[in-house]
């Protein structure tokens, strides 16, 4: 999470990630923190590159990237297609309709729901025809591109999962994505991006906070994590300031409903399970707040082990 560490432990941790035995790391693509107590924001594509350097094995996703507003879709084109001939074609990248947070910064206006969903159609279009290789003009309701080549390519295009917290956004998902990102365990949402069409992988946010102090770990998920309010309110503030101000009011009890904090192995295993049983394939783990080594160790020696028979 870009948004909690700084680029250099944030390529450590992918690289331990691995070592691990993780099947894939994810990196979210901020502008801004959500809150000042998380306190940083490197550029994601930076470490994208360092870590497609420094790992061998594991895959690398963007857990999403807005290629609407803050970024040109042709310049997203290019990073993604660099990242992946980096990795050696280990990279994926997930992509979402975005936040206000991230994308205001750059004096554009911030567009309506549904106009987002039209460019993020848009973007990811133009993105696989540069993809495709050779020169290419594409004039679009919301975009251009002119004579434009990408001469850096992977042997296969990325992959691109889309986030989708309703059925429009589902429905792009299903419409030009390989996959669908949620961070809501519901299988409504699976359900939905299955009867739009989709039969790709479907990735879901897990937040976890552990630590041997419950109370500590409840804390620091308090503190780091109060402000997953759900849509649309976490698309539509501009700053950190909004969600301080914002979540003033959610208690520690009301973060834990949603956040697996502390030690016990069950509770961690039973907040895994909600997201299988949802219906999707691939969980994605944010270990809230500094201590992502304590983490990977009880994954490594604890909580794995009840996994499938040890398999990640």
């Amino acid at each position: 999470m870009c948004e909690e560490h700084d680029p250099r432990s944030l390529v450590r941790t992918a690289v331990a990630a691995e070592q691990a035995g993780f099947d894939f790391v994810t990196l979210s693509d901020h502008f801004h923190p959500w809150l000042f107590s998380q306190g940083q924001s490197p550029f994601a594509w930076s470490v994208l590159g360092a870590i497609a350097e420094r790992t061998e094995r594991i895959g690398i996703v963007t857990a999403v990237t807005c290629p609407i507003v803050r970024y040109h879709p042709a310049i997203v084109a290019q990073a993604a297609a660099t990242v992946a001939v980096m990795s050696e074609g280990r990279f994926a990248l997930g992509v979402g309709a975005g936040e206000a947070l991230n994308e205001h910064v750059v004096g554009e206006p911030w567009p309506a729901t549904d106009v987002r969903h039209a460019m993020l159609l848009e973007a990811v279009d133009m993105m696989r025809a540069l993809w495709r290789g050779g020169r290419q003009t594409y004039h679009g309701d919301y975009f251009d591109v002119q004579d434009a080549q990408l001469f850096t390519l992977p042997d296969e295009p990325p992959e691109v999962y889309v986030a989708g917290g309703g059925p429009a956004a589902l429905r792009v998902a299903a419409q030009v994505g390989d996959g669908m990102f949620a961070t809501s365990p519901d299988a409504e949402l699976v359900d939905a991006y299955r009867r739009a069409g989709g039969d790709g992988k479907r990735f879901g946010q897990l937040a976890a906070c552990w630590d041997s102090d419950v109370e500590k770990a409840t804390a620091t998920a308090h503190e780091r994590w109060r402000f997953a309010m759900g849509w649309p309110v976490q698309a539509e503030l501009p700053n950190p300031a909004n969600f301080e101000a914002a979540s003033q009011a959610v208690r520690a009890e009301d973060v834990t409903k949603s956040v697996a904090v502390g030690p016990d192995v069950d509770r961690h295993l039973g907040a895994i399970r909600e997201w299988v049983d949802a219906g999707f394939d691939h969980v994605c783990v944010v270990q809230v707040g500094p201590d992502q080594d304590g983490y990977l160790r009880f994954w490594r020696d604890e909580l794995r082990p009840q996994l499938n028979g040890g398999r990640g």
